[in-house]
């Protein structure tokens, strides 16, 4: 039998880039109207505002099983189809791109979809009204225009069950839900290595697995800072535990950084790091690693209160 709406009030995760900016504000005024909390992220770009997106509403889809609230998200780009593919990168996300009413209802009866996706160019204020509406009123599970609008047979109502099941363990990486490989591959490059202090950097320790070009992995604790400095080289690397935040002080730019995440910071570019919890992550310089600092740690120290009380 389909499952009758859920009675948990509603929160909204909202955001765009520039080609969605507008059909967002105007949805996000939509939500408002209705007394449906919304907190809205802005305009940010392109990937980076799914990827945003993403990484909420699954923090709030898996770090609380007995919620309060349900947490959706809600993000706009030119198609729509970008920032659902970045927002699904994260486990307990199911983005969809809707275009019109009946595919947020058959996302939403399918696949409780949490995040829904909308197209700045291609979808008018009003048929995106009306879609919206359709995703936030639609149960899981309930008669749709994939199912005729006619309730799921036995057998399929057990099928969706089952199929979300089974999405929340990809892409898990904790809690033993590994599979057969053990989990992440660069994860388990990393086991066994010796690792040594990074003099410079209190908390920070590397094992360098390659030099010029030099690929590593880099360790940091919780709470640890990294003064700002550059490189001779610009490298990349990919966060594999942890959670931290990158200044980048010549764009006058931050990142918000956790599992999976992946940052290019151009050749001289001076950037400042602040760790919130113990971080791994892989890096590949272009070159030779070099570290040149910019400012000493009191500095550092200082420069991030005042950023964190703002």
């Amino acid at each position: 039998m389909a499952q009758q709406p859920t009675k948990l009030p509603i929160k909204i995760i909202a955001g765009a880039d520039s080609y969605g900016c507008n059909l967002k504000d105007s949805l996000v005024s939509q939500l408002r109207s209705l007394n449906i909390e919304v907190v809205d992220l802005g305009t940010d770009k392109y990937y980076s505002i799914g990827e945003q997106i993403g990484r909420h509403v699954s923090q709030a889809a898996n770090n609380n099983p007995n919620p309060a609230v349900e947490t959706r998200g809600l993000v706009a780009c030119g198609t729509g189809v970008g920032v659902a593919i970045f927002a699904n990168k994260f486990p307990g996300v199911y983005a969809a791109t809707c275009v019109n009413p009946d595919e947020a209802r058959n996302a939403r009866s399918i696949n409780n979809c949490n995040v829904l996706a909308v197209s700045g160019m291609n979808t008018t204020p009003e048929v995106a009204s009306d879609v919206l509406k359709a995703f936030l009123e639609t149960p899981f599970k309930s008669p749709c225009p994939a199912s005729g609008s006619n309730p799921w047979p036995d057998e399929i109502d057990q099928f969706l069950d089952n199929s979300v099941l089974e999405m929340k363990k990809i892409g898990a990486l904790e809690n033993g839900e590994k599979g057969e490989s053990g989990g992440c591959n660069l994860c388990s490059l990393v086991k066994g290595r010796e690792f040594k202090d990074v003099d410079i950097m209190p908390g920070g320790s590397i094992s360098i697995v390659r030099e010029s070009p030099t690929a590593a992995f880099v360790r940091f604790t919780a709470g640890s800072v990294e003064p700002a400095h550059h490189h001779t080289f610009g490298h990349d690397l990919v966060v594999l535990k942890g959670s931290k935040r990158v200044w980048n002080l010549s764009k006058g730019e931050k990142y918000d950084l956790g599992v999976g995440d992946y940052l290019f910071t151009p050749a001289g570019d001076v950037h400042r790091v602040k760790y919130f919890e113990d971080t791994e992550f892989f890096i590949k310089w272009e070159g030779q690693w070099d570290l040149l600092l910019d400012e000493d740690h009191a500095a550092a120290n200082a420069a991030i209160d005042k950023e964190m009380e703002n």
